[in-house]
Protein backbone atom coordinates (compact mmCIF):
# COMPACT_ATOMS: atom_id res chain seq x y z
CA UNK A 1 0.00 0.00 0.00
CA UNK A 2 2.76 2.44 0.91
CA UNK A 3 4.54 1.74 -2.39
CA UNK A 4 1.30 2.40 -4.29
CA UNK A 5 0.83 5.72 -2.50
CA UNK A 6 4.34 6.83 -3.50
CA UNK A 7 4.12 5.69 -7.14
CA UNK A 8 0.49 6.60 -7.97
CA UNK A 9 0.25 3.78 -10.57
CA UNK A 10 -1.94 3.70 -13.65
CA UNK A 11 -2.35 -0.08 -13.30
CA UNK A 12 -1.94 -2.42 -10.30
CA UNK A 13 -1.08 -6.10 -10.80
CA UNK A 14 -1.53 -8.26 -7.67
CA UNK A 15 -0.55 -11.90 -7.10
CA UNK A 16 -3.34 -14.07 -5.67
CA UNK A 17 -1.16 -15.50 -2.91
CA UNK A 18 0.95 -13.11 -0.82
CA UNK A 19 2.69 -13.54 2.57
CA UNK A 20 0.13 -13.11 5.31
CA UNK A 21 -2.64 -11.90 2.99
CA UNK A 22 -4.38 -12.89 -0.23
CA UNK A 23 -4.53 -10.82 -3.42
CA UNK A 24 -8.32 -10.35 -3.28
CA UNK A 25 -8.04 -8.70 0.15
CA UNK A 26 -5.28 -6.36 -1.13
CA UNK A 27 -7.44 -5.30 -4.06
CA UNK A 28 -10.46 -4.81 -1.81
CA UNK A 29 -8.46 -2.48 0.47
CA UNK A 30 -7.02 -0.61 -2.51
CA UNK A 31 -10.50 0.00 -3.92
CA UNK A 32 -11.64 1.39 -0.57
CA UNK A 33 -8.97 4.10 -0.86
CA UNK A 34 -10.16 7.10 -2.90
CA UNK A 35 -6.65 7.56 -4.31
CA UNK A 36 -6.75 4.14 -6.04
CA UNK A 37 -10.42 3.75 -6.79
CA UNK A 38 -9.90 4.58 -10.45
CA UNK A 39 -6.68 2.55 -10.90
CA UNK A 40 -7.41 -0.77 -12.72
CA UNK A 41 -6.44 -3.86 -10.72
CA UNK A 42 -5.41 -7.15 -12.37
CA UNK A 43 -5.10 -10.32 -10.26
CA UNK A 44 -2.66 -13.00 -11.44
CA UNK A 45 -2.90 -16.54 -10.13
CA UNK A 46 -0.79 -19.65 -10.63
CA UNK A 47 -3.69 -22.01 -9.94
CA UNK A 48 -7.29 -21.17 -9.26
CA UNK A 49 -9.83 -22.99 -7.20
CA UNK A 50 -13.55 -23.11 -8.00
CA UNK A 51 -15.18 -19.77 -7.28
CA UNK A 52 -11.86 -17.88 -6.92
CA UNK A 53 -12.40 -15.80 -10.06
CA UNK A 54 -15.91 -14.70 -9.07
CA UNK A 55 -14.88 -13.80 -5.51
CA UNK A 56 -11.87 -11.83 -6.75
CA UNK A 57 -13.85 -9.87 -9.32
CA UNK A 58 -16.58 -9.11 -6.79
CA UNK A 59 -13.91 -7.90 -4.36
CA UNK A 60 -13.04 -5.14 -6.83
CA UNK A 61 -10.62 -6.66 -9.33
CA UNK A 62 -11.03 -5.44 -12.90
CA UNK A 63 -9.49 -8.54 -14.47
CA UNK A 64 -8.47 -12.09 -13.46
CA UNK A 65 -5.77 -14.04 -15.31
CA UNK A 66 -3.79 -17.21 -14.85
CA UNK A 67 -0.02 -16.76 -14.86
CA UNK A 68 0.35 -19.53 -17.44
CA UNK A 69 -1.97 -17.69 -19.87
CA UNK A 70 -0.47 -16.91 -23.26
CA UNK A 71 1.68 -13.79 -23.02
CA UNK A 72 -0.19 -12.13 -25.89
CA UNK A 73 -3.46 -12.53 -23.99
CA UNK A 74 -1.91 -11.04 -20.85
CA UNK A 75 -0.49 -8.07 -22.76
CA UNK A 76 -3.80 -7.51 -24.56
CA UNK A 77 -5.69 -7.52 -21.23
CA UNK A 78 -3.20 -5.05 -19.70
CA UNK A 79 -3.51 -2.80 -22.75
CA UNK A 80 -7.33 -2.88 -22.47
CA UNK A 81 -7.18 -1.97 -18.78
CA UNK A 82 -4.81 0.94 -19.42
CA UNK A 83 -6.97 2.09 -22.29
CA UNK A 84 -10.08 2.25 -20.11
CA UNK A 85 -8.43 3.68 -16.97
CA UNK A 86 -8.37 7.44 -16.36
CA UNK A 87 -5.02 9.00 -15.40
CA UNK A 88 -4.61 10.97 -12.22
CA UNK A 89 -6.13 10.58 -8.79
CA UNK A 90 -9.87 10.53 -8.30
CA UNK A 91 -11.66 13.20 -6.35
CA UNK A 92 -14.04 11.92 -3.68
CA UNK A 93 -17.39 11.62 -5.43
CA UNK A 94 -19.29 12.13 -2.20
CA UNK A 95 -19.73 8.41 -1.44
CA UNK A 96 -22.20 8.00 -4.25
CA UNK A 97 -23.83 4.60 -4.22
CA UNK A 98 -23.32 2.35 -7.22
CA UNK A 99 -26.45 2.08 -9.29
CA UNK A 100 -26.94 -1.26 -11.03
CA UNK A 101 -26.93 -0.96 -14.85
CA UNK A 102 -30.19 -1.68 -16.57
CA UNK A 103 -29.34 -2.83 -20.07
CA UNK A 104 -26.90 -5.36 -21.53
CA UNK A 105 -26.62 -5.93 -25.28
CA UNK A 106 -25.91 -9.61 -26.04
CA UNK A 107 -24.76 -10.42 -29.61
CA UNK A 108 -24.38 -14.00 -30.90
CA UNK A 109 -25.37 -15.71 -34.14
CA UNK A 110 -26.37 -18.89 -32.23
CA UNK A 111 -30.00 -18.54 -31.09
CA UNK A 112 -29.54 -21.35 -28.55
CA UNK A 113 -26.51 -19.81 -26.83
CA UNK A 114 -28.03 -16.32 -27.09
CA UNK A 115 -31.17 -17.47 -25.24
CA UNK A 116 -29.14 -19.18 -22.49
CA UNK A 117 -26.89 -16.12 -22.15
CA UNK A 118 -29.90 -13.80 -21.91
CA UNK A 119 -31.50 -15.93 -19.18
CA UNK A 120 -28.27 -15.96 -17.13
CA UNK A 121 -28.00 -12.16 -17.39
CA UNK A 122 -31.65 -11.67 -16.48
CA UNK A 123 -31.00 -13.70 -13.34
CA UNK A 124 -28.76 -10.76 -12.32
CA UNK A 125 -31.73 -8.38 -12.85
CA UNK A 126 -30.30 -6.96 -16.07
CA UNK A 127 -32.53 -5.98 -18.96
CA UNK A 128 -31.16 -7.88 -21.96
CA UNK A 129 -31.34 -6.74 -25.56
CA UNK A 130 -30.48 -9.54 -27.98
CA UNK A 131 -28.95 -9.23 -31.45
CA UNK A 132 -28.13 -12.10 -33.81
CA UNK A 133 -25.47 -10.23 -35.88
CA UNK A 134 -23.02 -7.36 -35.77
CA UNK A 135 -25.16 -5.24 -38.10
CA UNK A 136 -28.25 -5.77 -35.95
CA UNK A 137 -26.21 -4.78 -32.88
CA UNK A 138 -25.16 -1.51 -34.56
CA UNK A 139 -28.76 -0.77 -35.52
CA UNK A 140 -29.90 -1.36 -31.92
CA UNK A 141 -27.17 0.90 -30.54
CA UNK A 142 -28.51 3.73 -32.70
CA UNK A 143 -31.81 3.67 -30.80
CA UNK A 144 -30.97 2.03 -27.45
CA UNK A 145 -28.66 3.20 -24.67
CA UNK A 146 -26.90 0.19 -23.12
CA UNK A 147 -24.47 -0.22 -20.22
CA UNK A 148 -22.51 -3.23 -21.44
CA UNK A 149 -22.00 -5.30 -24.61
CA UNK A 150 -21.31 -9.06 -24.85
CA UNK A 151 -20.31 -9.98 -28.39
CA UNK A 152 -19.47 -13.27 -30.10
CA UNK A 153 -16.13 -13.07 -31.91
CA UNK A 154 -16.99 -15.36 -34.81
CA UNK A 155 -20.08 -14.20 -36.73
CA UNK A 156 -20.90 -14.25 -40.46
CA UNK A 157 -21.02 -11.07 -42.56
CA UNK A 158 -19.69 -8.65 -39.89
CA UNK A 159 -17.38 -10.29 -37.35
CA UNK A 160 -17.20 -9.40 -33.67
CA UNK A 161 -13.77 -7.81 -34.22
CA UNK A 162 -15.07 -5.57 -37.05
CA UNK A 163 -18.18 -4.64 -35.06
CA UNK A 164 -15.98 -3.81 -32.06
CA UNK A 165 -13.82 -1.50 -34.19
CA UNK A 166 -16.91 0.37 -35.43
CA UNK A 167 -18.31 0.75 -31.91
CA UNK A 168 -15.03 2.00 -30.40
CA UNK A 169 -14.65 4.63 -33.13
CA UNK A 170 -17.97 6.25 -32.25
CA UNK A 171 -17.55 8.85 -29.44
CA UNK A 172 -21.02 8.15 -28.02
CA UNK A 173 -20.33 4.38 -27.80
CA UNK A 174 -16.60 4.05 -27.10
CA UNK A 175 -17.00 4.14 -23.29
CA UNK A 176 -19.45 1.21 -23.18
CA UNK A 177 -17.67 -1.87 -21.77
CA UNK A 178 -17.39 -4.50 -24.51
CA UNK A 179 -16.60 -8.14 -23.69
CA UNK A 180 -15.63 -10.60 -26.44
CA UNK A 181 -17.15 -14.11 -26.26
CA UNK A 182 -14.70 -16.59 -27.77
CA UNK A 183 -13.74 -20.23 -27.87
CA UNK A 184 -10.82 -21.28 -25.69
CA UNK A 185 -8.77 -22.46 -28.66
CA UNK A 186 -9.27 -19.25 -30.70
CA UNK A 187 -6.20 -17.50 -29.24
CA UNK A 188 -5.15 -15.28 -32.18
CA UNK A 189 -8.69 -14.08 -32.81
CA UNK A 190 -9.03 -13.24 -29.11
CA UNK A 191 -5.87 -11.09 -29.21
CA UNK A 192 -7.12 -9.35 -32.36
CA UNK A 193 -10.47 -8.66 -30.66
CA UNK A 194 -8.74 -7.12 -27.66
CA UNK A 195 -6.55 -5.01 -29.92
CA UNK A 196 -9.66 -3.84 -31.76
CA UNK A 197 -10.78 -2.15 -28.53
CA UNK A 198 -12.53 -4.83 -26.50
CA UNK A 199 -12.30 -4.36 -22.73
CA UNK A 200 -12.21 -8.04 -21.80
CA UNK A 201 -12.75 -11.51 -23.21
CA UNK A 202 -14.72 -14.43 -21.81
CA UNK A 203 -14.30 -18.02 -23.03
CA UNK A 204 -17.62 -19.57 -23.98
CA UNK A 205 -18.43 -22.25 -21.43
CA UNK A 206 -21.16 -23.38 -19.10
CA UNK A 207 -19.48 -21.54 -16.17
CA UNK A 208 -21.78 -18.54 -16.24
CA UNK A 209 -20.78 -17.57 -12.69
CA UNK A 210 -17.43 -16.31 -14.04
CA UNK A 211 -19.22 -14.53 -16.91
CA UNK A 212 -21.56 -12.72 -14.50
CA UNK A 213 -18.62 -11.74 -12.27
CA UNK A 214 -16.70 -10.29 -15.21
CA UNK A 215 -19.75 -8.36 -16.36
CA UNK A 216 -20.15 -6.95 -12.85
CA UNK A 217 -16.47 -5.94 -12.82
CA UNK A 218 -16.77 -4.12 -16.13
CA UNK A 219 -19.97 -2.36 -15.08
CA UNK A 220 -18.36 -1.34 -11.80
CA UNK A 221 -15.39 0.02 -13.77
CA UNK A 222 -17.72 2.01 -16.04
CA UNK A 223 -19.58 3.41 -13.02
CA UNK A 224 -16.33 4.68 -11.51
CA UNK A 225 -15.16 6.17 -14.81
CA UNK A 226 -18.52 7.87 -15.37
CA UNK A 227 -18.26 9.39 -11.90
CA UNK A 228 -14.71 10.50 -12.64
CA UNK A 229 -15.74 12.16 -15.92
CA UNK A 230 -18.70 13.87 -14.23
CA UNK A 231 -16.54 15.17 -11.38
CA UNK A 232 -13.83 16.28 -13.82
CA UNK A 233 -16.44 18.14 -15.88
CA UNK A 234 -17.75 19.84 -12.74
CA UNK A 235 -14.24 20.83 -11.70
CA UNK A 236 -13.46 22.21 -15.16
CA UNK A 237 -16.72 24.16 -15.13
CA UNK A 238 -15.89 25.60 -11.71
CA UNK A 239 -12.42 26.55 -12.93
CA UNK A 240 -13.93 28.24 -15.98
CA UNK A 241 -16.42 30.12 -13.82
CA UNK A 242 -13.65 31.16 -11.42
CA UNK A 243 -11.51 32.36 -14.34
CA UNK A 244 -14.45 34.29 -15.80
CA UNK A 245 -15.17 35.89 -12.44
CA UNK A 246 -11.51 36.85 -12.04
CA UNK A 247 -11.43 38.28 -15.56
CA UNK A 248 -14.62 40.24 -14.86
CA UNK A 249 -13.08 41.68 -11.68
CA UNK A 250 -9.92 42.63 -13.55
CA UNK A 251 -11.95 44.27 -16.33
CA UNK A 252 -14.04 46.17 -13.75
CA UNK A 253 -10.89 47.33 -11.96
CA UNK A 254 -9.26 48.35 -15.25
CA UNK A 255 -12.44 50.18 -16.28
CA UNK A 256 -12.58 52.01 -12.96
CA UNK A 257 -8.92 53.00 -13.34
CA UNK A 258 -9.58 54.20 -16.88
CA UNK A 259 -12.58 56.22 -15.72
CA UNK A 260 -10.46 57.85 -13.01
CA UNK A 261 -7.73 58.58 -15.54
CA UNK A 262 -10.28 59.96 -18.01
CA UNK A 263 -11.79 62.21 -15.38
CA UNK A 264 -8.30 63.49 -14.59
CA UNK A 265 -7.65 64.16 -18.28
CA UNK A 266 -10.98 65.97 -18.55
CA UNK A 267 -10.02 68.19 -15.63
CA UNK A 268 -6.72 68.92 -17.36
CA UNK A 269 -8.61 69.72 -20.57
CA UNK A 270 -10.94 72.08 -18.71
CA UNK A 271 -7.92 73.83 -17.19
CA UNK A 272 -6.36 74.09 -20.65
CA UNK A 273 -9.59 75.45 -22.09
CA UNK A 274 -9.76 78.08 -19.36
CA UNK A 275 -6.17 79.03 -20.07
CA UNK A 276 -6.85 79.35 -23.80
CA UNK A 277 -10.02 81.32 -23.16
CA UNK A 278 -8.45 83.88 -20.84
CA UNK A 279 -4.67 83.78 -21.17
CA UNK A 280 -4.41 83.60 -24.96
CA UNK A 281 -7.35 85.62 -26.16
CA UNK A 282 -6.47 88.62 -23.95
CA UNK A 283 -3.00 89.14 -25.54
CA UNK A 284 -4.56 88.77 -29.00
CA UNK A 285 -7.10 91.46 -28.22
CA UNK A 286 -4.23 93.68 -27.09
CA UNK A 287 -2.31 93.05 -30.32
CA UNK A 288 -5.36 93.79 -32.45
CA UNK A 289 -6.40 96.81 -30.36
CA UNK A 290 -3.02 98.51 -30.18
CA UNK A 291 -2.45 97.82 -33.88
CA UNK A 292 -5.69 99.68 -34.67
CA UNK A 293 -4.70 102.56 -32.37
CA UNK A 294 -1.30 102.73 -34.03
CA UNK A 295 -2.94 102.85 -37.44
CA UNK A 296 -5.43 105.56 -36.43
CA UNK A 297 -3.06 107.81 -34.46
CA UNK A 298 0.24 107.30 -36.24
CA UNK A 299 -0.83 106.09 -39.65
CA UNK A 300 0.26 109.28 -41.44
CA UNK A 301 3.76 108.82 -40.02
CA UNK A 302 4.08 105.28 -41.42
CA UNK A 303 5.15 104.40 -44.88
CA UNK A 304 2.64 102.57 -47.08
CA UNK A 305 4.69 99.40 -46.67
CA UNK A 306 4.58 99.71 -42.85
CA UNK A 307 0.83 100.32 -42.95
CA UNK A 308 0.44 97.16 -45.04
CA UNK A 309 2.46 95.16 -42.53
CA UNK A 310 0.40 96.55 -39.68
CA UNK A 311 -2.80 95.55 -41.46
CA UNK A 312 -1.44 92.01 -41.83
CA UNK A 313 -0.76 91.90 -38.07
CA UNK A 314 -4.40 92.86 -37.39
CA UNK A 315 -5.68 90.21 -39.82
CA UNK A 316 -3.39 87.55 -38.33
CA UNK A 317 -4.54 88.37 -34.79
CA UNK A 318 -8.15 88.22 -35.90
CA UNK A 319 -7.49 84.88 -37.64
CA UNK A 320 -5.80 83.57 -34.50
CA UNK A 321 -8.81 84.58 -32.46
CA UNK A 322 -11.12 82.70 -34.82
CA UNK A 323 -8.98 79.55 -34.52
CA UNK A 324 -8.99 79.79 -30.73
CA UNK A 325 -12.77 80.22 -30.71
CA UNK A 326 -13.11 77.17 -33.01
CA UNK A 327 -10.92 75.10 -30.69
CA UNK A 328 -12.99 76.16 -27.70
CA UNK A 329 -16.14 75.13 -29.55
CA UNK A 330 -14.61 71.70 -30.28
CA UNK A 331 -13.69 71.29 -26.60
CA UNK A 332 -17.19 72.31 -25.50
CA UNK A 333 -18.64 69.56 -27.71
CA UNK A 334 -16.70 66.91 -25.76
CA UNK A 335 -17.76 68.32 -22.37
CA UNK A 336 -21.36 69.21 -23.11
CA UNK A 337 -24.07 67.15 -21.41
CA UNK A 338 -25.97 65.22 -24.10
CA UNK A 339 -29.75 65.39 -23.62
CA UNK A 340 -31.78 63.51 -26.21
CA UNK A 341 -35.25 64.62 -27.17
CA UNK A 342 -37.36 64.67 -30.31
CA UNK A 343 -36.15 67.42 -32.67
CA UNK A 344 -37.70 68.79 -35.87
CA UNK A 345 -34.57 68.89 -38.06
CA UNK A 346 -36.52 70.32 -41.01
CA UNK A 347 -37.51 73.37 -39.01
CA UNK A 348 -33.98 73.72 -37.64
CA UNK A 349 -32.48 73.53 -41.15
CA UNK A 350 -34.87 76.20 -42.50
CA UNK A 351 -33.92 78.49 -39.62
CA UNK A 352 -30.20 78.05 -40.34
CA UNK A 353 -30.79 78.60 -44.08
CA UNK A 354 -32.45 81.93 -43.29
CA UNK A 355 -29.53 82.96 -41.09
CA UNK A 356 -27.06 82.10 -43.86
CA UNK A 357 -28.96 84.13 -46.45
CA UNK A 358 -29.56 87.21 -44.28
CA UNK A 359 -26.09 88.83 -44.55
CA UNK A 360 -25.93 88.29 -48.34
CA UNK A 361 -29.33 89.25 -49.75
CA UNK A 362 -27.97 89.55 -53.30
CA UNK A 363 -27.07 85.89 -53.44
CA UNK A 364 -29.79 83.44 -54.51
CA UNK A 365 -29.44 79.84 -53.32
CA UNK A 366 -32.11 77.15 -53.79
CA UNK A 367 -32.76 75.25 -50.57
CA UNK A 368 -34.58 71.89 -50.79
CA UNK A 369 -35.43 70.73 -47.27
CA UNK A 370 -37.41 67.52 -46.72
CA UNK A 371 -40.53 67.99 -44.61
CA UNK A 372 -40.96 66.49 -41.12
CA UNK A 373 -37.42 65.16 -40.67
CA UNK A 374 -37.11 64.29 -37.00
CA UNK A 375 -34.39 62.89 -34.77
CA UNK A 376 -33.99 61.80 -31.17
CA UNK A 377 -30.92 63.88 -30.33
CA UNK A 378 -29.48 66.82 -28.41
CA UNK A 379 -30.95 70.06 -29.78
CA UNK A 380 -27.92 72.34 -29.23
CA UNK A 381 -25.47 69.81 -30.64
CA UNK A 382 -27.63 69.06 -33.68
CA UNK A 383 -27.87 72.80 -34.40
CA UNK A 384 -24.07 72.84 -34.47
CA UNK A 385 -24.02 69.87 -36.89
CA UNK A 386 -26.45 71.52 -39.33
CA UNK A 387 -24.78 74.92 -38.99
CA UNK A 388 -21.46 73.41 -40.03
CA UNK A 389 -22.82 71.20 -42.84
CA UNK A 390 -25.20 73.80 -44.31
CA UNK A 391 -22.60 76.52 -43.78
CA UNK A 392 -20.03 74.50 -45.74
CA UNK A 393 -22.56 73.88 -48.50
CA UNK A 394 -23.31 77.64 -48.63
CA UNK A 395 -19.57 78.46 -48.77
CA UNK A 396 -18.59 75.91 -51.42
CA UNK A 397 -21.44 76.85 -53.80
CA UNK A 398 -20.42 80.53 -53.92
CA UNK A 399 -18.87 80.16 -57.42
CA UNK A 400 -21.71 78.08 -58.90
CA UNK A 401 -24.18 79.84 -61.29
CA UNK A 402 -27.28 78.10 -59.85
CA UNK A 403 -26.38 76.94 -56.30
CA UNK A 404 -28.56 74.26 -54.73
CA UNK A 405 -28.46 72.86 -51.20
CA UNK A 406 -30.55 69.87 -50.11
CA UNK A 407 -31.24 68.32 -46.69
CA UNK A 408 -33.11 65.04 -46.34
CA UNK A 409 -33.07 61.37 -45.35
CA UNK A 410 -32.56 57.92 -46.80
CA UNK A 411 -33.95 54.66 -45.44
CA UNK A 412 -31.31 51.92 -45.44
CA UNK A 413 -32.19 48.46 -44.02
CA UNK A 414 -34.58 49.91 -41.40
CA UNK A 415 -32.00 52.55 -40.43
CA UNK A 416 -32.42 56.27 -41.12
CA UNK A 417 -29.54 58.13 -42.78
CA UNK A 418 -29.52 61.96 -42.82
CA UNK A 419 -27.72 63.89 -45.57
CA UNK A 420 -26.79 67.40 -46.70
CA UNK A 421 -26.02 67.73 -50.42
CA UNK A 422 -24.76 70.59 -52.58
CA UNK A 423 -23.70 71.17 -56.20
CA UNK A 424 -20.61 73.17 -55.33
CA UNK A 425 -16.86 72.75 -55.71
CA UNK A 426 -16.69 69.24 -54.30
CA UNK A 427 -13.38 67.57 -53.42
CA UNK A 428 -11.07 64.78 -54.48
CA UNK A 429 -12.41 61.57 -52.85
CA UNK A 430 -8.84 60.27 -52.57
CA UNK A 431 -8.34 62.75 -49.72
CA UNK A 432 -11.66 62.09 -47.95
CA UNK A 433 -9.85 60.61 -44.92
CA UNK A 434 -8.53 64.10 -44.06
CA UNK A 435 -11.96 65.76 -43.95
CA UNK A 436 -12.81 65.15 -40.30
CA UNK A 437 -9.41 65.86 -38.75
CA UNK A 438 -8.96 69.31 -37.10
CA UNK A 439 -7.26 71.96 -39.30
CA UNK A 440 -7.23 69.69 -42.35
CA UNK A 441 -8.31 71.57 -45.48
CA UNK A 442 -8.78 70.40 -49.07
CA UNK A 443 -9.10 73.92 -50.52
CA UNK A 444 -6.97 77.02 -50.17
CA UNK A 445 -7.75 79.71 -47.61
CA UNK A 446 -7.93 82.32 -50.37
CA UNK A 447 -10.58 80.40 -52.33
CA UNK A 448 -12.71 79.25 -49.37
CA UNK A 449 -11.85 80.82 -45.98
CA UNK A 450 -12.43 78.84 -42.79
CA UNK A 451 -10.83 77.38 -39.67
CA UNK A 452 -10.83 73.69 -40.62
CA UNK A 453 -12.62 72.79 -37.37
CA UNK A 454 -16.24 72.50 -38.53
CA UNK A 455 -16.23 68.92 -39.83
CA UNK A 456 -14.16 67.73 -36.85
CA UNK A 457 -16.92 69.18 -34.63
CA UNK A 458 -19.58 67.40 -36.71
CA UNK A 459 -17.75 64.09 -36.39
CA UNK A 460 -17.43 64.36 -32.60
CA UNK A 461 -21.09 65.27 -32.13
CA UNK A 462 -22.26 62.39 -34.32
CA UNK A 463 -19.88 60.04 -32.52
CA UNK A 464 -21.32 61.10 -29.15
CA UNK A 465 -24.78 60.18 -30.45
CA UNK A 466 -23.49 56.69 -31.35
CA UNK A 467 -23.63 57.35 -35.09
CA UNK A 468 -21.29 57.69 -38.07
CA UNK A 469 -20.48 60.40 -40.60
CA UNK A 470 -18.98 60.09 -44.08
CA UNK A 471 -18.91 61.94 -47.39
CA UNK A 472 -19.13 61.33 -51.14
CA UNK A 473 -17.91 63.78 -53.74
CA UNK A 474 -16.09 64.50 -56.97
CA UNK A 475 -14.21 67.64 -57.94
CA UNK A 476 -16.60 70.14 -59.53
CA UNK A 477 -19.68 67.96 -58.89
CA UNK A 478 -20.65 68.95 -55.37
CA UNK A 479 -20.53 66.92 -52.17
CA UNK A 480 -22.91 64.91 -50.01
CA UNK A 481 -22.37 64.43 -46.28
CA UNK A 482 -24.21 61.54 -44.62
CA UNK A 483 -24.64 60.84 -40.91
CA UNK A 484 -26.56 58.57 -38.57
CA UNK A 485 -27.44 59.08 -34.91
CA UNK A 486 -27.21 55.62 -33.38
CA UNK A 487 -30.01 53.24 -32.41
CA UNK A 488 -31.89 55.86 -30.39
CA UNK A 489 -31.70 58.38 -33.18
CA UNK A 490 -32.54 56.43 -36.34
CA UNK A 491 -33.65 52.84 -36.06
CA UNK A 492 -30.77 50.38 -35.88
CA UNK A 493 -28.16 53.04 -36.50
CA UNK A 494 -26.49 50.91 -39.18
CA UNK A 495 -25.87 53.08 -42.21
CA UNK A 496 -25.39 51.19 -45.45
CA UNK A 497 -24.37 51.93 -49.00
CA UNK A 498 -26.90 51.57 -51.82
CA UNK A 499 -25.51 48.10 -52.50
CA UNK A 500 -26.27 47.07 -48.91
CA UNK A 501 -22.74 47.10 -47.52
CA UNK A 502 -22.02 48.98 -44.31
CA UNK A 503 -20.86 52.54 -44.76
CA UNK A 504 -17.71 53.35 -42.83
CA UNK A 505 -17.62 56.47 -40.69
CA UNK A 506 -14.55 58.67 -40.60
CA UNK A 507 -12.90 59.20 -37.23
Amino acid sequence: MSAAVAVRPQLIIVDRVLPGIDGATVIQRLKQDIAFRNAPCLLLTAADAPGDQSRTLDAGADAYLRQDEDVHIILARIDALLRSGASGSVVDPGNRSLVAPKKVLAVDDSPTYLNVLAEELRSESYEVIAASSGREALQLLEVEAVDCILMDLRMPDLSGQETCQIIKKRPEWRNIPLLILTSVEDLQATVEGMNAGADDYIPKSTDFEVLRARVRAQLRRKQIEDEYRSIHKELVQKQVEAAEAKAARMIAEARAAMVDELEGKNRELEAFTYSVSHDLRAPLRSIEGFSKILTEECGDQLTPKAQHYLGMVVMAARRMGELIEALLQLARVDRAVLTRRSIDLSRLARSIAGELAQPDVKRSVEFIIEEDVRADADHALMRSVLENLLGNAWKFTCHVPAPRIEMGTLRQNNGLVYFVRDNGAGFDPAHADKLFAPFQRLHSEAAFPGTGIGLATVQRIVDRHGGRVWAQSAVGHGATFFFTLGASGNGDGAARKPDGSVLAGCA
